[in-house]
């Protein structure tokens, strides 16, 4: 989303829904700690639909209100920040809860060139009351961590709603999202895209509201890591694919000789079959992996990765359909093989144990081929030049 060019150094958006309790402190607290650092700022709030008279207080206090007619966090907070004249943004909550006096420390991170300037509520202090034992000990700490194990990033808190950045490195976010996922987008691409991100200490008080927050901490939270999960391939198919594969291929090599036995516990056919479906779902979870990492940084949700364009560049819808084809034959074989075996025995009553070790090899191949030329051919779909603009 384009936004004008900045006419002032900082622009604080909050968001607001019915926040009749609280939007005057709010606004108080930032333009007085911006009149004290001589930061020359505005306040707009970002409206989602207020029945309470939130808008009127927050005009009375000098704040600037931007109706925002789409619902969601998300939404409010792309409208705000669209009608923001800042050089940098900081957002937040309107609830009371985040100690807008803490608005310089940002500023000045942001004035030494750091794109997104993030608070961290636990090295800052969470105030009694401010936050649920179950958010302060589980999900923040939990989804932090995911954040930080999938992008390779030190951000401590990756869910505080008090966070600035600049109006530059907005657009280059080009955000998508407009639910409780907004959060977790800017800072998933800000670290994608290379930015550079920092964190300064701030306060988490109890929310001034006399009703339940807007926030649904097990249903928003599992949005977060969904969200963490989908933005990351790496992580959600081609590790636990790869882990599927090198497991069962292991599995099945070990198994074709004949069963082992492991003290008391015997392996045979039963478990070469399931290591034949682990092979077979890490394949797909393999070729899923690329599929959407392929699809992202077309979309322009992730930057172009060198390394993933080179392995682009060497895997042909050619190369593709000749393994392939080398699998199904090889599938063939096995089964052809089976099929002389029981032949030879009359095509009577066969022993499991010593035909299996043929035919589940070959309806491996077969399907492990069939499938590398369906993906094939899906890259080269995905991969066809969509371009809409006359030749």
């Amino acid at each position: 989303m384009s936004l004008p060019p900045p006419s002032l150094e900082l622009t604080v958006v909050m968001p607001c829904l019915n926040e009749v309790r609280t939007i005057a402190g709010c606004i108080r607290e930032a333009s007085e700690a911006m009149k004290a650092a001589a930061i020359h700022g505005e306040v707009v709030i970002a409206d989602n639909g207020s029945t309470d008279g939130s808008q009127a207080i927050a005009a009375e206090c000098g704040a600037r209100v931007v109706p925002v007619v789409e619902k969601g966090y998300g939404n409010a907070l792309r409208g705000g920040i669209a009608a923001a004249h800042g050089r940098f943004i900081i957002m937040g909550d309107a609830d009371g809860s985040y100690d807008f006096s803490h608005l310089p420390r940002f500023v000045a991170e942001l004035r030494r060139g750091y794109d997104l300037v993030m608070g961290n509520r636990f090295r800052g202090g969470v105030q009694p009351g401010a936050m649920p034992w179950k958010n302060r000990y589980l999900g923040n700490p939990a989804l932090s961590f995911v954040g930080r194990l999938f992008f390779s990033t030190d951000i401590g808190d990756f869910h505080c709603g008090l966070r600035g950045f600049t109006a530059e490195a907005y657009r280059r976010m080009n955000l998508r999202t407009t639910g409780m996922e907004f959060a977790s987008e800017l800072v998933i691409k800000s670290v994608v895209l290379g930015l550079r991100v920092t964190e300064v200490p701030t306060v988490l008080r109890p929310d001034g509201r006399d009703r339940p927050p807007h926030l649904r901490p097990w249903r928003d939270g599992w949005r977060h890591l969904r969200f963490m999960l989908l933005f990351s391939p790496r992580w959600l198919f081609l590790y636990p694919g790869l882990l599927l594969m090198v497991g069962g291929l292991a599995a099945t090599l070990a198994l074709l000789p004949g069963p082992i036995a492991i003290g008391r516990v015997y392996f045979d056919v039963h478990t070469l079959l399931f290591a034949a479906l682990a092979v077979l779902t890490g394949f797909q979870a393999v070729s899923f992996a690329a599929l959407s990492k392929f699809f992202a940084i077309r979309a322009g949700l992730r930057p172009p990765e060198e390394r993933f364009d080179r392995w682009l560049r060497q895997t042909t819808l050619e190369s593709g359909l000749a393994s392939g084809a080398i699998l199904v034959i090889a599938g063939l074989l096995l089964w052809a093989a089976a099929l002389w075996i029981w032949g030879e025995r009359g095509f009577g009553t066969l022993q499991p144990a010593q035909t299996l070790r043929w035919v589940i090899p070959g309806v491996l191949c077969l399907t492990l081929g069939c499938q590398l030329v369906l993906t094939s051919f899906f890259l080269g779909v995905l991969r066809l030049d969509t371009r809409t603009d006359a030749p």
